[in-house]
């Protein structure tokens, strides 16, 4: 992978296909290479070029010591944008990625031509705000779950039920489960994921898309649809039987929601 200094760090990122750039901005811990499994062929395929890259924390981008924030790893993706000279461009998010994306159409504006957030939330609820400060408690105890017991209780996190009661279709994503392990950069954990963000979303002036999956535990239809409702300029799909990881459960509905709207934009 190229690499680049941006924010003092080293990032680690792929230029592919011909066209107008669409910058991808993966989720926690997740190396940028998981969009090549099904979002980068199908954006090529409608003409745009993409760029992936791996968040701080993710080799072989720098994993700087100590707890990242969010200002961090916007400030990370600002760089490359502005190193590439690729402003404003088209930004996909997903997850963390998708948080990043809202920080930079609040902040930087001028760098955003319009931004699809995947599996977002303006802000948590209860069950979600308890959920973050366990996995911050458990990563600061210290304690190393054994790879199948941590491959089990991601699934029951990210996969919907029709994926988790389907007995060909989850044992193969069992598997990688376990071999990836969590695949969480420890650096990333302690993002902040707790604030109301609601009120400047309503700042925002760059169109969005709000692209939300039925059963996710993460982050559930009804947040991300707050999202999309303090937006100005912003629409919100909604893609059934499919959960968090709902871009590679339901691919091919993700792949038209996203390209319907960057070709509108």
């Amino acid at each position: 992978m190229p690499e680049l200094q941006a924010n003092g760090i080293r990032i680690a990122y792929q230029r592919s296909g011909q066209g107008e750039n669409v910058l991808m901005i993966m989720g926690s811990g997740a190396a940028g290479h998981v969009w090549t499994t099904y979002q980068t062929p199908a954006l090529h395929r409608a003409g745009y070029q993409t760029i992936t890259f791996n968040n701080r924390g993710v080799p072989p981008t720098d994993a700087p010591a100590g707890r990242y924030s969010l200002d961090d790893m916007v400030a990370d993706t600002r760089g490359l944008i502005e190193s590439l000279g690729i402003g404003p461009c088209r930004i996909v998010g997903f997850s963390l990625g998708s948080m990043i994306a809202q920080e930079l159409v609040i902040k930087h504006p001028e760098l955003v031509r319009c931004a699809v957030l995947m599996a977002t939330r303006g802000r948590p609820d209860v069950i979600r705000r308890a959920q973050v400060l366990a996995d911050q408690a458990l990563q600061e105890s210290g304690i190393t779950l054994p790879r199948g017991y941590d491959a089990v209780t991601t699934a029951y996190k990210m996969l919907s039920p029709t994926t988790l009661n389907d007995d060909a279709v989850v044992a193969p994503w069992l598997e990688v489960l376990e071999l990836a392990g969590d695949g969480a950069a420890a650096g990333q954990s302690f993002v902040d994921l707790l604030s109301d963000r609601r009120p400047a979303l309503r700042t925002v002036a760059v169109p969005c898309r709000v692209i939300a999956y039925s059963d996710d535990l993460i982050a559930p239809p009804h947040l991300g649809a707050e999202v999309a409702e303090a937006i100005p300029d912003s629409d919100f799909v909604e893609i059934p039987k499919c959960g968090h990881l709902g871009n590679l459960e339901r691919p091919d509905e993700t792949n038209a929601a996203i390209i319907e709207f960057l070709d509108r934009h």
